[in-house]
């Protein structure tokens, strides 16, 4: 079976699985897995250089080639939001352009599906992310607790404009998969509860994910951070998938609660395997693969795949990759004869 079809076949919650491999294969091999749509490059990739003002009126660095993504560098005096319950005064919500050029994102996602492959597109700065750019990372987690009513209507307001921006991917692109970005912890611990979560994030998503599933799209949610406990209501929101699963979340209990209807990307824990070169051997990174797959396929909800999508250091990727899919094909085979 193919990976496309088998992707398709796992998120339905088939059993039993006929294919195990990247998570990404039924993606292009371009950046990120993803047509890159114009709203994306206006919003976020147009950023590149030391000290970078956004349409939100925040600072970022990006050297290429130096730093692993695109870093907000807010502080104290140059924060949007200096205070969380007059955001309004603050914040001014950036008015998509007009003119912006869909055909190179439409003619990539003709190739893209002529290929046999999903559309896959991206949207970044999810509720959290977008709120710490405005904010410093501090006083984000102050505000969710000081003033969860303010949070709550901010959140409330950036989903109305990211349901601009969905109306907009899906009337000029019509993608099977969205990548939704938003990290909500550290590699071991949230930044908030579930219960916050549940309070304050889970209703947005949930109309934002909707819309997505009414026009047809797949919900894939990234989130390479610790945050078991907030499995049921990742599923509740709508997403069908979940990138970004690290090992040092309680996978199997995870995959356990939510009884197949979350197909979990992931298992391998980058912090180990993505080194530079004579700091991990290429037998370890296949090691590493091996041990993943072994333990976490059984369940029937998982296909393996680095947390954040490359590694930092080029030579790993494709040694992950080339494992995942020997090593997958091996493994299937050996468990299909049973």
């Amino acid at each position: 079976m193919d990976p496309t079809t088998a992707l398709m076949s796992m998120i339905r919650g088939e059993r039993p699985v006929r294919w195990m491999g990247y998570g990404f294969e039924a993606f292009p091999k371009i950046m990120f897995h993803c047509v890159i749509d114009p709203i994306t490059i206006w919003d976020i990739l147009f950023i590149s250089g030391e000290d970078v003002t956004d349409n939100w009126g925040v600072k970022h660095r990006y050297i290429p080639g130096v730093d692993p993504g695109i870093i907000p560098m807010v502080t104290e005096q140059n924060q949007v939001i200096k205070d969380i319950t007059r955001w309004r005064e603050y914040v001014t919500f950036p008015k998509i352009p007009d003119n912006l050029d869909w055909s190179a994102a439409r003619a990539q996602s003709d190739e893209v599906r002529a290929a046999g492959k999903l559309v896959m597109v991206p949207t970044f700065r999810g509720l959290f992310e977008r709120l710490h750019c405005l904010m410093t990372f501090e006083n984000t987690l102050i505000a969710l607790y000081e003033e969860p009513d303010s949070c709550y209507e901010f959140f409330e307001a950036y989903t109305d404009w990211k349901l601009d921006v969905a109306r907009l991917l899906c009337d000029n692109i019509k993608p099977d998969v969205i990548h939704s970005h938003d990290d909500w912890g550290s590699k071991t611990q949230p930044f908030f509860s579930p219960q916050k979560f549940r309070e304050l994030f889970k209703p947005h998503y949930t109309r934002l994910y909707d819309y997505y599933r009414s026009r047809g799209v797949i919900v894939q949610h990234h989130c390479d951070s610790y945050i078991t406990g907030f499995e049921k209501d990742l599923v509740e929101t709508g997403a069908a998938m979940w990138q970004g699963a690290i090992p040092s979340n309680d996978l199997l209990t995870m995959m356990k609660n939510t009884d197949g209807k979350l197909l979990f990307l992931g298992g391998l824990d980058q912090g180990v395997i993505d080194q530079a070169e004579g700091e991990v051997t290429e037998e370890e990174i296949r090691a590493h693969v091996r041990e993943a797959i072994d333990k976490y396929a059984p369940s029937g909800c998982f296909l393996p795949c680095i947390g954040g999508i490359e590694c930092i250091n080029t030579w790993v990727t494709p040694i992950v990759i080339d494992e995942c899919n020997r090593y997958g094909a091996q493994w299937l085979a050996a468990h299909s004869e049973n």
